[in-house]
């Protein structure tokens, strides 16, 4: 059950917010300049590429290094092709993680590396194994760690991982919410790919993203009422609900995706995400089973007052293109409608592919830990 009560009661927020996750969403933005800034201390600004990849190859562990490959995996398009190289291991352990590369990777391939902790032996592996067949290879990990010397040893280049403004918050937040690590694996990764023609992610533009990041902060952070405040509003709607998120446009879907995980991540909620027109027949029958919203048990009249109220789906629909155009929003919002489902919107206001991507992360991100928080997830 949601304390809808907490939400607008900011002292009792940050008092229940025992890991920082709400300074963790606000401080994107700031997360987003310390990166650039480090990024142009690497010289990435100064690089001059002889063309571009054959091919991108990404390998990291955790949340936010598996968030970052899908979106670049989304933003790169068909610039040139992306694989992920997934771990394999005993356990989900950094100790027991294991990365290895195609049989077709070589010197013309590009090898991207990402991670919060930099500890990890699998990937100063992976390092070394790509040296050997001679693939170019970009880290960005914490300024000191194990990782920084095997990529100095297979002659890469490594992208120091962006701190938090507050270091005392910065491991808690990284390892709960990921919404500041993200960025900080994230935004390196983009200026290199803006130098090697694979992406449009120039210097002013990551600047507009975080000019966006903290205007979505201010938006959705504690001290905005719930009736003002999408972030609050949205997780008040998402209260004993399936969410079904349903994506449309190249941004929208890798931000539905990590609305799904972060989800799970964080309230121990199942979600489901799936993009526009697909998500229709794929979802269809949920919203015509027991989970729609016009459903009743068998037993309509039977006491439900100790009884934990059952799961209804609710559609949230996250778009990155403003109406009109060839759409299926119409036809998400009738199949919806016609099972008695209700559903929110979400859209970012105009601007470049990687600021509304922005905005629909950082207001789910913010709806996600007030969710958690007045929700009673241990937090």
């Amino acid at each position: 059950m949601l304390d809808e009560s907490l939400l607008d009661a900011p002292d009792a927020l940050a008092h229940a917010d025992r890991r920082g996750l709400l300074r963790g969403a606000a401080e994107a933005g700031a997360r987003v300049r310390t990166a650039l800034r480090h990024t142009a201390e690497a010289g990435i600004t100064a690089l001059t590429p002889e063309g571009r990849p054959r091919a991108v190859l990404v390998a990291g562990s955790g949340a936010a290094a598996t968030g970052a490959a899908d979106l670049i995996t989304a933003l790169v398009g068909g610039s040139a092709p992306v694989t992920r190289l997934r771990p394999t291991g005993v356990a989900p352990a950094a100790g027991a993680l294991r990365w290895a590369l195609p049989g077709w990777a070589g010197p013309v391939d590009l090898l991207l590396i990402a991670t919060t902790e930099g500890s990890e032996p699998g990937l100063a592996l992976l390092a070394e194994q790509a040296y050997r067949r001679g693939c170019t290879v970009v880290a960005v990990a914490p300024r000191q760690s194990p990782l920084t010397e095997a990529v100095d040893g297979a002659h890469g280049l490594l992208l120091p991982m962006a701190t938090a403004p507050n270091e005392w918050l910065e491991e808690e937040a990284t390892q709960v919410t990921g919404a500041g690590a993200l960025w900080a694996l994230l935004v390196p990764l983009l200026a290199l790919l803006d130098r090697v023609g694979l992406v449009t992610a120039p210097a002013e533009t990551l600047q507009l993203v975080a000019d966006r990041l903290d205007r979505t902060a201010e938006r959705c952070g504690p001290a905005i009422a719930t009736y003002s405040n999408p972030a609050k509003t949205l997780a008040a709607e998402l209260a004993d609900s399936l969410p079904l998120i349903w994506t449309e446009g190249a941004a929208a879907a890798p931000a539905g995706r990590r609305f799904a995980d972060v989800l799970a991540e964080l309230t121990g909620r199942p979600a489901l995400a799936a993009q526009l027109p697909e998500a229709l027949p794929a979802h269809g029958a949920l919203l015509a089973g027991d989970f729609a919203g016009g459903a009743d048990p068998d037993d309509f009249f039977r006491d439900r007052v100790e009884e934990r109220q059952a799961l209804r789906a609710r559609v949230v629909l996250l778009r990155d293109r403003p109406v009109g155009g060839l759409t299926a929003a119409p036809a998400a919002r009738e199949l919806a409608l016609s099972h008695d489902t209700a559903i929110s919107e979400l859209e970012p206001e105009e601007g470049s592919e990687l600021e509304a991507l922005a905005e629909l992360i950082a207001v789910t991100d913010f709806a996600t830990v007030y969710l958690a928080l007045a929700g009673g997830a241990p937090a």
